[in-house]
This record gives C-alpha cells, structure tokens and sequence, in this order.
C-alpha cells in the first residue's frame, strides 16, 4: 500500500494539549459483517500495543463500501476493510499518523484533480 507522507493532525495535537486515547470503530452491522468485519474487528484486538480503543459498532451508514473502519477522532474512514489490511493500518495509521490512501473511503476523502 501506498504511503503519501499526508499526516493526520488530530485536535489535540492542533491545540498542544494532552492526546487522549483515540478509538477504533469497526462497524459490526448487517452488511458489514456479511463482507467479514467480524474477522476485521478480531485483526484489530490481536494486534493490540495501540494507543486507540479498539471497538464493535454500529452500522455507520456505507453499508455498500463495507466492512467500514472509522478512526476518531480524526474522522479517518477506511472501505473495504480486509482482515490483511489491518496491520497496515496499524503501523502506518495508528501508530505513524499517515493515512492508507488505498483503503480510504472514497465518498468521504473525497479527492479532484484538474
């Protein structure tokens, strides 16, 4: 996968404040979970030494571009999710603040070019 060098600041780094724990919401919804995001949800716990909370959620409203991932409190939104993406996710994400540009959500990082 790809790495852009694009860093993800998140409010607390902005305002030089104390980070708090970050969460991982991994939606556990009908369509999602049909797409494996149970697997995903269990890819994300065993690969644990993070600083994000890692939980099941809801149904987080792109039920056609599942399993969804959302990361707070950046708003970071990951398609497509495959249990294989996650230690990328992790290592470049989670722990080195540069988005995956593959697995992000088209809808929602929205990207022109003129």
């Amino acid at each position: 996968m790809r790495n852009t060098g694009q860093r993800v600041a998140t409010d607390s780094q902005e305002n030089g404040s104390k980070s708090e724990k970050g969460c991982v919401l991994i939606c556990q919804h009908t369509s999602c979970k049909a797409n494996g995001s149970a697997d995903v949800l269990a890819a994300f716990e065993a690969a644990g030494d993070t600083d994000f909370e890692i939980k099941a959620a809801e149904c987080q409203g792109q039920c056609s571009s599942g399993p969804t991932v959302r990361i707070l409190p950046e708003e970071t939104w990951y398609c497509r999710v495959k249990p294989n993406d996650v230690p990328v996710i992790v290592e470049q994400n989670l722990k080195g603040g540069i988005r995956v540009e593959e697995k992000l959500n088209p809808r929602i990082h929205m990207r022109f070019s003129f």
